[in-house]
């Protein structure tokens, strides 16, 4: 029998002597990944229409208000901003879109990861799932963020430009800023938290989209079909003159319907929005859950909102807290 003989080659390979960076940067390597992921930056065009196609429906509304602005106001002068949606109006305006995105791009974190079981090349050293977790939650974050601030920057610009008098619009309007500011941050985090715990409990994306997509659709139909308010209007005739009218309004669920209210997804930033930008519904302004949630006190939004993202965080972080090398 022929024995096997065995070569060695100098292939040149040398010892890493270059600076150990540590911890911070492995975490901003993650971060830098995860936003070239959801972006498709580094793959084929065809991994970077959805993200823009998205980005592009997220500006696109407020490029048309601002063409209007600018084709009214040479009519209607100061009073054309009042035919266009303005701050407190284009988060509602945009929500769906913000959903839809979160729904479809966020998966692409986390559900590859574990399909194709890479997390403990990811989790060697100085890195954590903690660590992991934060960096995939900032990145997504961070986009949306520029996602939601994007459209309003934009209206913003209008509004301003269109004015007859620049500096006072803005001393006029400056508590704007602050509150459209703070409303980013928490739609931005209710956009990013929810998605990203449901996909870490699949390792298929499209599961994940359509599991979302159909929990906002049905708990949306559910909460306002509940919430619907039906009027009806009495007149008592004498002598062929009106009397007096009576206007009597019922919903499905009755008293139960402000709470029946809060159950609606939609709804659970564009309650934040109408109390952070003080807005008083009017009937037939805002949707059916809204009108019934507005009679509640601002405990109950607020309490909803911070449900709606602390469990799901809580959830996300319970899930990944298991893995170990």
């Amino acid at each position: 029998m022929r024995e096997r003989e065995a070569e060695v080659f100098d292939l040149g390979y040398q010892r890493y002597t270059g600076p150990r960076e540590g911890r911070t940067r492995a975490r901003l390597a993650l971060f830098d990944n995860g936003v070239r992921t959801v972006l498709g930056i580094g793959r084929g065009g065809r991994a970077k229409i959805l993200p823009v196609g998205l980005f592009l429906a997220v500006i696109t509304p407020a490029v048309v208000f601002v063409t209007i602005l600018a084709f009214l106001d040479p009519i209607a002068g100061d009073d054309a901003s009042q035919f266009i949606p303005g701050p407190a109006d284009y988060y509602s305006v945009v929500s769906v879109i913000l959903i839809i995105f979160g729904a479809i791009m966020a998966p692409e974190l986390l559900c590859p990861d574990r399909r194709d079981n890479v997390l403990p090349l990811y989790l060697v050293r100085p890195l954590t799932s903690n660590d992991y977790l934060i960096a995939r939650f900032l990145a997504f974050f961070a986009i949306v963020l520029v996602l939601v601030y994007a459209g309003q920057i934009v209206l913003q610009a209008g509004l301003i430009l269109t004015a007859s008098d620049q500096v006072d619009y803005i001393r006029d309007n400056w508590q704007d800023v602050p509150r459209i500011l703070f409303m980013g941050v928490l739609i931005a985090t209710f956009i990013s938290v929810g998605p990203l715990a449901v996909a870490a409990f699949t390792t298929r994306r499209a599961y994940a989209a359509a599991f979302i997509i159909a929990a906002w659709l049905l708990l949306n139909s559910i909460s306002d079909g509940l919430t619907f308010q039906e009027c009806i209007s009495e007149e008592f005739m004498q002598d062929g003159g009106t009397v007096s009218s009576t206007t009597e309004c019922t919903r499905p669920v009755g008293d139960l319907a402000p709470y029946i209210g809060l159950l609606n997804l939609g709804g659970v930033t564009d309650n934040l929005n109408n109390m952070v930008f003080d807005v008083d519904l009017e009937p037939g302004e805002g949707s059916p859950s809204s009108m019934a949630v507005a009679e509640l006190h601002d405990a109950f939004p607020i309490g909803v909102y911070v449900l709606w993202t602390g469990i799901p965080a809580l959830l996300l972080w319970h899930r990944y807290r298991r893995i170990r090398l």
